[in-house]
Protein backbone atom coordinates (compact mmCIF):
# COMPACT_ATOMS: atom_id res chain seq x y z
CA UNK A 1 0.00 0.00 0.00
CA UNK A 2 0.90 3.42 -0.85
CA UNK A 3 0.67 6.19 1.56
CA UNK A 4 2.03 8.97 -0.29
CA UNK A 5 2.59 9.34 -4.36
CA UNK A 6 6.18 8.14 -4.94
CA UNK A 7 8.16 11.53 -6.30
CA UNK A 8 9.70 10.78 -9.44
CA UNK A 9 12.50 11.97 -11.60
CA UNK A 10 12.05 11.74 -15.57
CA UNK A 11 15.52 11.22 -17.45
CA UNK A 12 15.28 11.30 -21.34
CA UNK A 13 17.13 13.33 -23.89
CA UNK A 14 14.00 13.47 -26.05
CA UNK A 15 11.65 16.34 -24.76
CA UNK A 16 8.79 15.32 -26.06
CA UNK A 17 9.41 11.51 -24.81
CA UNK A 18 10.00 13.65 -21.47
CA UNK A 19 6.64 15.77 -21.52
CA UNK A 20 4.46 13.04 -22.97
CA UNK A 21 5.60 10.33 -20.34
CA UNK A 22 4.86 12.89 -17.42
CA UNK A 23 1.72 13.51 -18.52
CA UNK A 24 0.95 9.73 -18.75
CA UNK A 25 2.48 8.92 -15.27
CA UNK A 26 0.54 11.91 -13.35
CA UNK A 27 -2.66 10.14 -14.12
CA UNK A 28 -3.44 8.63 -10.77
CA UNK A 29 -2.81 9.39 -6.90
CA UNK A 30 0.24 7.11 -7.08
CA UNK A 31 3.28 9.15 -8.86
CA UNK A 32 3.94 13.38 -8.66
CA UNK A 33 6.31 14.20 -11.17
CA UNK A 34 9.17 16.11 -9.35
CA UNK A 35 11.36 16.55 -12.19
CA UNK A 36 12.73 15.82 -15.36
CA UNK A 37 16.12 16.03 -17.21
CA UNK A 38 17.50 16.26 -20.83
CA UNK A 39 20.80 14.44 -19.83
CA UNK A 40 23.14 13.12 -17.37
CA UNK A 41 24.28 16.38 -15.40
CA UNK A 42 21.38 17.89 -15.66
CA UNK A 43 19.67 15.09 -13.66
CA UNK A 44 22.31 14.58 -11.16
CA UNK A 45 21.72 18.85 -10.07
CA UNK A 46 17.98 17.81 -10.07
CA UNK A 47 18.28 14.75 -8.06
CA UNK A 48 20.65 16.86 -5.94
CA UNK A 49 17.99 19.50 -5.38
CA UNK A 50 14.98 17.25 -5.25
CA UNK A 51 15.88 14.44 -3.75
CA UNK A 52 13.33 12.18 -5.75
CA UNK A 53 12.59 8.56 -4.70
CA UNK A 54 12.97 6.92 -8.12
CA UNK A 55 14.23 8.09 -11.51
CA UNK A 56 13.39 6.54 -14.95
CA UNK A 57 16.40 6.89 -17.15
CA UNK A 58 16.96 6.22 -21.24
CA UNK A 59 20.83 4.74 -21.38
CA UNK A 60 21.32 6.61 -25.16
CA UNK A 61 22.11 10.11 -24.21
CA UNK A 62 24.36 13.28 -25.07
CA UNK A 63 27.05 14.46 -22.96
CA UNK A 64 27.09 11.08 -20.81
CA UNK A 65 25.02 7.74 -21.74
CA UNK A 66 23.44 6.10 -18.75
CA UNK A 67 25.30 3.07 -18.05
CA UNK A 68 28.24 5.63 -17.30
CA UNK A 69 25.93 7.72 -15.28
CA UNK A 70 24.91 4.91 -13.20
CA UNK A 71 28.22 3.54 -12.13
CA UNK A 72 29.52 7.32 -11.01
CA UNK A 73 26.22 7.83 -9.14
CA UNK A 74 24.94 4.74 -7.77
CA UNK A 75 28.12 4.19 -5.15
CA UNK A 76 27.73 8.15 -3.92
CA UNK A 77 23.56 8.59 -4.33
CA UNK A 78 21.40 4.62 -4.47
CA UNK A 79 18.36 5.64 -5.67
CA UNK A 80 16.30 3.07 -7.17
CA UNK A 81 16.81 3.49 -10.82
CA UNK A 82 14.07 2.03 -13.78
CA UNK A 83 15.93 2.33 -17.74
CA UNK A 84 13.77 2.93 -20.12
CA UNK A 85 15.24 1.83 -23.50
CA UNK A 86 14.96 0.36 -26.65
CA UNK A 87 18.41 -1.05 -26.87
CA UNK A 88 18.21 -4.90 -24.85
CA UNK A 89 22.26 -4.96 -24.77
CA UNK A 90 22.54 -1.33 -23.56
CA UNK A 91 20.14 -1.98 -20.68
CA UNK A 92 21.32 -5.37 -19.08
CA UNK A 93 24.95 -3.24 -19.09
CA UNK A 94 22.79 -0.17 -17.02
CA UNK A 95 21.30 -3.10 -15.01
CA UNK A 96 24.70 -4.05 -14.05
CA UNK A 97 25.99 -0.68 -13.28
CA UNK A 98 23.15 -0.57 -10.60
CA UNK A 99 19.67 -0.14 -12.06
CA UNK A 100 16.49 -2.03 -10.66
CA UNK A 101 14.58 -2.52 -13.31
CA UNK A 102 13.52 -1.53 -16.89
CA UNK A 103 10.73 -1.47 -19.48
CA UNK A 104 11.47 -1.38 -22.88
CA UNK A 105 10.34 1.82 -24.87
CA UNK A 106 7.78 0.78 -27.66
CA UNK A 107 8.87 0.79 -31.49
CA UNK A 108 5.57 3.30 -32.27
CA UNK A 109 4.30 6.05 -30.32
CA UNK A 110 0.81 6.17 -30.64
CA UNK A 111 -1.18 6.61 -27.97
CA UNK A 112 -1.92 3.35 -26.98
CA UNK A 113 1.97 1.95 -27.38
CA UNK A 114 2.34 5.17 -25.17
CA UNK A 115 -0.24 4.41 -22.58
CA UNK A 116 0.66 0.64 -22.47
CA UNK A 117 4.32 1.19 -21.95
CA UNK A 118 3.58 3.96 -19.40
CA UNK A 119 1.18 1.29 -17.33
CA UNK A 120 4.14 -0.96 -17.21
CA UNK A 121 6.90 1.60 -16.09
CA UNK A 122 4.21 2.78 -13.42
CA UNK A 123 4.22 -0.51 -11.75
CA UNK A 124 7.77 -1.07 -12.77
CA UNK A 125 8.38 2.23 -10.22
CA UNK A 126 6.14 1.33 -7.45
CA UNK A 127 8.27 -2.09 -6.80
CA UNK A 128 11.57 0.28 -7.32
CA UNK A 129 10.23 2.76 -4.82
CA UNK A 130 10.44 -0.34 -2.34
CA UNK A 131 13.70 -1.73 -3.69
CA UNK A 132 16.84 -1.62 -1.81
CA UNK A 133 19.61 -0.85 -3.66
CA UNK A 134 22.97 -2.16 -3.09
CA UNK A 135 26.50 -2.78 -4.30
CA UNK A 136 26.21 -7.01 -5.13
CA UNK A 137 29.36 -8.64 -4.31
CA UNK A 138 30.75 -10.36 -7.49
CA UNK A 139 33.42 -12.64 -6.60
CA UNK A 140 36.34 -12.18 -9.96
CA UNK A 141 36.50 -16.18 -9.42
CA UNK A 142 34.87 -19.39 -7.51
CA UNK A 143 35.42 -19.70 -4.28
CA UNK A 144 37.53 -23.05 -4.18
CA UNK A 145 36.18 -23.96 -1.04
CA UNK A 146 32.48 -24.42 -2.70
CA UNK A 147 34.04 -25.81 -5.45
CA UNK A 148 35.47 -28.14 -3.66
CA UNK A 149 32.44 -29.51 -1.77
CA UNK A 150 30.83 -31.15 -4.68
CA UNK A 151 34.17 -32.32 -6.37
CA UNK A 152 35.00 -36.08 -6.25
CA UNK A 153 31.87 -37.42 -5.78
CA UNK A 154 29.45 -39.21 -8.07
CA UNK A 155 27.20 -37.01 -9.79
CA UNK A 156 22.94 -37.75 -8.77
CA UNK A 157 21.61 -37.79 -12.46
CA UNK A 158 18.48 -37.51 -10.86
CA UNK A 159 19.22 -34.43 -8.91
CA UNK A 160 17.81 -31.16 -10.50
CA UNK A 161 18.60 -27.99 -9.30
CA UNK A 162 15.39 -24.92 -10.11
CA UNK A 163 15.97 -21.42 -9.22
CA UNK A 164 13.28 -18.21 -9.49
CA UNK A 165 14.19 -14.58 -9.49
CA UNK A 166 12.28 -10.86 -10.69
CA UNK A 167 13.26 -7.43 -9.58
CA UNK A 168 16.95 -7.93 -8.98
CA UNK A 169 17.17 -11.03 -10.38
CA UNK A 170 20.14 -10.40 -13.25
CA UNK A 171 22.53 -9.57 -10.20
CA UNK A 172 21.43 -12.69 -8.14
CA UNK A 173 22.06 -14.90 -10.82
CA UNK A 174 25.61 -14.01 -11.78
CA UNK A 175 26.42 -14.04 -7.63
CA UNK A 176 24.76 -17.74 -7.34
CA UNK A 177 26.20 -19.21 -11.13
CA UNK A 178 29.28 -17.87 -10.67
CA UNK A 179 30.21 -19.84 -8.00
CA UNK A 180 28.86 -23.56 -9.34
CA UNK A 181 31.17 -25.80 -10.34
CA UNK A 182 31.33 -27.25 -13.65
CA UNK A 183 29.99 -30.61 -12.73
CA UNK A 184 27.35 -29.33 -10.95
CA UNK A 185 23.57 -30.95 -11.62
CA UNK A 186 21.35 -29.68 -14.18
CA UNK A 187 19.90 -25.96 -13.38
CA UNK A 188 16.64 -24.75 -14.55
CA UNK A 189 15.98 -21.14 -14.03
CA UNK A 190 12.34 -18.46 -14.37
CA UNK A 191 13.65 -15.31 -14.61
CA UNK A 192 11.39 -12.44 -15.40
CA UNK A 193 12.32 -10.92 -18.37
CA UNK A 194 10.86 -9.82 -22.01
CA UNK A 195 11.84 -11.58 -24.94
CA UNK A 196 15.15 -10.90 -26.14
CA UNK A 197 16.55 -9.67 -22.68
CA UNK A 198 16.46 -13.41 -21.48
CA UNK A 199 18.49 -14.92 -24.88
CA UNK A 200 21.01 -11.91 -24.41
CA UNK A 201 21.42 -12.12 -20.63
CA UNK A 202 21.57 -16.17 -20.60
CA UNK A 203 24.80 -15.52 -23.64
CA UNK A 204 26.01 -13.12 -21.16
CA UNK A 205 25.58 -15.23 -17.80
CA UNK A 206 27.68 -18.25 -20.19
CA UNK A 207 30.70 -15.64 -20.76
CA UNK A 208 31.30 -15.24 -17.05
CA UNK A 209 30.67 -18.70 -15.40
CA UNK A 210 32.16 -22.07 -15.26
CA UNK A 211 29.53 -24.02 -16.05
CA UNK A 212 27.87 -23.46 -19.44
CA UNK A 213 24.16 -21.41 -19.38
CA UNK A 214 21.46 -21.14 -22.33
CA UNK A 215 18.38 -19.81 -23.59
CA UNK A 216 16.02 -22.93 -23.38
CA UNK A 217 14.55 -24.29 -26.36
CA UNK A 218 11.64 -26.89 -26.34
CA UNK A 219 12.99 -30.14 -25.90
CA UNK A 220 16.02 -29.44 -24.62
CA UNK A 221 17.89 -31.93 -22.49
CA UNK A 222 19.10 -31.36 -19.06
CA UNK A 223 22.96 -32.19 -18.48
CA UNK A 224 25.40 -31.90 -15.78
CA UNK A 225 27.52 -28.46 -15.79
CA UNK A 226 24.60 -26.78 -17.77
CA UNK A 227 21.45 -24.23 -16.82
CA UNK A 228 18.88 -23.38 -19.02
CA UNK A 229 16.85 -20.17 -19.09
CA UNK A 230 13.26 -19.33 -19.63
CA UNK A 231 12.64 -17.64 -22.57
CA UNK A 232 10.78 -14.28 -22.06
CA UNK A 233 6.91 -15.02 -23.09
CA UNK A 234 7.19 -18.89 -22.63
CA UNK A 235 6.19 -21.03 -19.93
CA UNK A 236 8.87 -23.54 -19.09
CA UNK A 237 8.33 -26.96 -17.61
CA UNK A 238 10.18 -29.91 -16.31
CA UNK A 239 9.63 -33.48 -17.75
CA UNK A 240 10.77 -36.70 -17.63
CA UNK A 241 11.05 -39.79 -20.11
CA UNK A 242 13.30 -42.99 -20.50
CA UNK A 243 16.50 -40.74 -21.39
CA UNK A 244 15.76 -38.78 -18.40
CA UNK A 245 15.09 -35.09 -17.85
CA UNK A 246 14.31 -32.45 -20.24
CA UNK A 247 12.00 -29.48 -20.54
CA UNK A 248 8.58 -28.20 -22.37
CA UNK A 249 8.52 -24.87 -23.66
CA UNK A 250 5.36 -23.44 -24.89
CA UNK A 251 3.18 -20.05 -25.43
CA UNK A 252 1.17 -19.88 -22.61
CA UNK A 253 -1.07 -17.77 -20.61
CA UNK A 254 0.12 -15.92 -17.92
CA UNK A 255 0.48 -17.50 -14.33
CA UNK A 256 0.80 -15.29 -11.09
CA UNK A 257 0.74 -12.72 -13.38
CA UNK A 258 3.93 -13.54 -15.33
CA UNK A 259 5.21 -15.56 -18.45
CA UNK A 260 7.04 -17.46 -18.02
CA UNK A 261 6.18 -18.12 -13.97
CA UNK A 262 8.09 -19.27 -11.64
CA UNK A 263 5.42 -21.17 -9.93
CA UNK A 264 4.94 -22.96 -13.57
CA UNK A 265 8.36 -24.62 -13.37
CA UNK A 266 8.30 -24.79 -9.86
CA UNK A 267 5.00 -27.63 -9.62
CA UNK A 268 6.41 -29.15 -13.02
CA UNK A 269 9.70 -30.34 -10.64
CA UNK A 270 7.90 -31.24 -7.49
CA UNK A 271 5.84 -33.16 -9.86
CA UNK A 272 8.47 -34.75 -11.72
CA UNK A 273 11.66 -34.86 -9.64
CA UNK A 274 10.14 -34.98 -5.89
CA UNK A 275 12.99 -35.23 -3.29
CA UNK A 276 15.29 -35.04 -5.59
CA UNK A 277 15.04 -31.49 -6.47
CA UNK A 278 16.47 -28.20 -5.10
CA UNK A 279 14.43 -25.21 -5.00
CA UNK A 280 15.77 -21.47 -5.00
CA UNK A 281 13.48 -18.47 -4.53
CA UNK A 282 15.77 -15.23 -4.65
CA UNK A 283 14.80 -11.22 -5.10
CA UNK A 284 11.55 -9.98 -6.87
CA UNK A 285 8.20 -8.45 -6.13
CA UNK A 286 5.16 -10.22 -5.65
CA UNK A 287 4.42 -14.18 -4.19
CA UNK A 288 5.60 -15.75 -8.39
CA UNK A 289 7.23 -18.78 -6.88
CA UNK A 290 5.96 -19.25 -3.60
CA UNK A 291 2.94 -21.93 -3.47
CA UNK A 292 5.45 -23.82 -6.24
CA UNK A 293 8.57 -23.93 -4.00
CA UNK A 294 5.72 -24.81 -1.15
CA UNK A 295 4.92 -28.11 -3.51
CA UNK A 296 8.44 -28.50 -3.63
CA UNK A 297 9.31 -28.94 -0.42
CA UNK A 298 5.96 -31.18 0.60
CA UNK A 299 7.25 -33.52 -2.14
CA UNK A 300 10.57 -33.98 -0.17
CA UNK A 301 12.64 -31.20 -2.01
CA UNK A 302 15.41 -29.06 -0.24
CA UNK A 303 14.15 -25.42 -0.41
CA UNK A 304 16.45 -22.16 -0.11
CA UNK A 305 15.13 -18.67 0.02
CA UNK A 306 17.07 -15.57 -0.27
CA UNK A 307 17.22 -13.35 2.83
CA UNK A 308 15.78 -10.14 3.65
CA UNK A 309 19.11 -8.19 4.35
CA UNK A 310 20.62 -9.11 0.70
CA UNK A 311 16.97 -9.18 -1.13
CA UNK A 312 16.64 -5.76 -3.58
CA UNK A 313 13.03 -6.66 -3.12
CA UNK A 314 12.17 -8.95 -0.41
CA UNK A 315 8.80 -9.94 -1.85
CA UNK A 316 8.69 -13.88 -2.96
CA UNK A 317 10.98 -15.00 -1.13
CA UNK A 318 9.21 -13.30 1.76
CA UNK A 319 6.10 -14.72 0.80
CA UNK A 320 7.52 -18.21 0.31
CA UNK A 321 9.57 -17.98 3.79
CA UNK A 322 5.83 -16.91 5.79
CA UNK A 323 4.38 -19.57 4.58
CA UNK A 324 6.51 -22.41 5.17
CA UNK A 325 8.05 -23.26 1.78
CA UNK A 326 11.71 -22.73 2.71
CA UNK A 327 14.03 -25.31 4.60
CA UNK A 328 16.31 -22.36 5.04
CA UNK A 329 17.37 -18.44 4.23
CA UNK A 330 20.58 -18.09 3.32
CA UNK A 331 21.96 -14.78 2.55
CA UNK A 332 22.90 -14.20 -1.31
CA UNK A 333 26.53 -14.71 -1.20
CA UNK A 334 26.02 -17.85 0.89
CA UNK A 335 23.49 -19.88 -1.75
CA UNK A 336 25.72 -21.26 -3.61
CA UNK A 337 27.36 -22.68 -0.95
CA UNK A 338 24.69 -23.83 0.90
CA UNK A 339 23.45 -25.50 -2.35
CA UNK A 340 26.70 -27.53 -3.13
CA UNK A 341 26.73 -28.48 0.58
CA UNK A 342 23.67 -29.80 0.47
CA UNK A 343 24.54 -31.89 -2.89
CA UNK A 344 27.62 -33.42 -0.87
CA UNK A 345 24.96 -35.29 1.55
CA UNK A 346 23.12 -36.13 -1.78
CA UNK A 347 24.63 -39.37 -3.03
Amino acid sequence: MIDQKIRVLIVDDSILFRETLAKLLSYGNTIEIVGKAGDAFEARDKILELHPDVMTLDVEMPKMNGIHFLKKLIPQYPIPTVICSSAPIMALDALDAGAVDYVKKPVTKTPDDMQEFANELKNKIITASQAKVRNIIRPSTRLPSIANLARGRKINDNVVIAMGTSTGGTDALQVVLKDMPAHCPPIIIVQHMPPVFTKMFAERLNKICTIEIKEAENGDRLKNGCALLAPGDFQMELKKDSQGYYVKVYRGEKVSGHCPSVNVLFDSVANVAGKHAIGVIMTGMGSDGATGLLKMRNAGAYTIGQNKETCVVYGMPMVAHNIGACTVQAPLEKISEVICKKLSMCD
